[in-house]
């Protein structure tokens, strides 16, 4: 089906949207690295029972040891690094502009394309990054008191992780690309024909549990794990974890690697990256915050500059 990886990258948008605004509410309740931690033994779980309907065995079937490694890194940078950047960022800065840094995954994803699979980067991907940190920068800068200089709208802290949840986001995105290609090398010729659409599935669990080691080992060395108890005593908490689980590691990212099967990582990264846009009216809905022209431009040219990787 022509352009079946576009379509689904618009799906996983609005998989991701329901997504933040769940694990916004579950962040604040029980902790960024809780709900992570949870969501990855939720998600792993909720994969081993998909599997086991669907191939007959309830772990990643064929997955051989490159397999591993590239989807082990790929968790460890868009999971362990990304989310705990991004779950951070809905604490210090909320979930609209935790969103709203995202935009930066696409150019972050051409760049690792570039670099790791040969993707072509012209003149105009560069254009388009030029573009986006432009929409991004109207966002959050305001003009300071003497009318001449810009000072940052939002804490310096929000802004590096806000970067740093783009940046896991677009380079896990490429070697989980990377991973898939070496499982579907991997697969025996003998391999039933319903696993060519649970691949994605199994590519998610393996990050997810890979993601649960990184998060309880992050976590222990923080000194964080009397948290976890704490959290699961938190039934809003853990019933937004349950959502944030449903709709984005089990759902949402299982999705966005079918979607790079069928798409470049780039553009698929592009049409995935919607969801600051999708988020705006719905987060100014549910906590009766004001979106200022400003912000709306701010989002529109951030998210042209998304689109241009696509249309250049």
């Amino acid at each position: 089906m022509q352009y079946l990886g576009e379509i689904i990258s618009l799906v996983v948008a609005v998989m991701w949207t329901a997504t933040a605004l769940f694990a916004d509410q579950a962040s604040h309740r029980i902790g960024a690295m809780s709900t992570n931690f949870f969501r990855m033994v939720l998600s792993a779980i909720l994969l081993a029972g998909l599997l086991w309907i669907v191939i007959g065995h309830p772990y990643p079937a064929f997955a051989d040891g490159k397999t591993w490694l590239w989807m082990g890194l790929s968790a460890l940078v868009g999971y362990v690094f990304g989310d705990f950047c991004l779950f951070n960022s809905y604490i210090v800065i909320g979930a609209r502009f935790g969103q709203l840094f995202m935009t930066l995954a696409p150019p972050f994803a051409a760049i690792a394309g570039w670099a790791l699979l040969g993707e072509t980067l012209s003149w105009k991907s560069w254009f388009a990054m030029a573009v986006t940190l432009t929409g991004i920068a109207i966002s959050i800068l305001n003009r300071g008191r003497d009318g001449h200089s810009l000072t940052l709208k939002l804490p310096v802290k929000g802004v590096l992780i806000g970067i740093g949840a783009g940046l896991g986001q677009g380079v896990g995105l490429v070697l989980s690309k990377i991973g898939m290609q070496h499982y579907a090398a991997a697969l025996p010729a003998d391999a039933p024909a319903s696993f060519s659409w649970a691949m994605p599935f199994a590519s998610t669990m393996i990050r997810s549990l890979t993601g649960m080691v990184g998060f309880f080992v992050l976590m222990a060395l923080m000194r964080k794990l009397p948290e976890l108890r704490a959290a699961l005593h938190n039934r809003e908490g853990m019933k937004y974890t349950g959502l944030t689980t449903l709709f984005g590691p089990f759902i949402g990212v299982s999705l966005s690697l079918m979607a790079v099967q069928y798409a470049r990582a780039g553009i698929a990264s592009t049409l995935m990256a919607l969801t600051p846009v999708l988020i705006l009216f719905p987060y100014a809905l549910i906590y009766k915050q004001t979106i200022t022209p400003k912000e709306i431009l701010g989002v529109i040219v951030s998210m042209t500059g998304v689109a241009l990787f696509f249309l250049l």
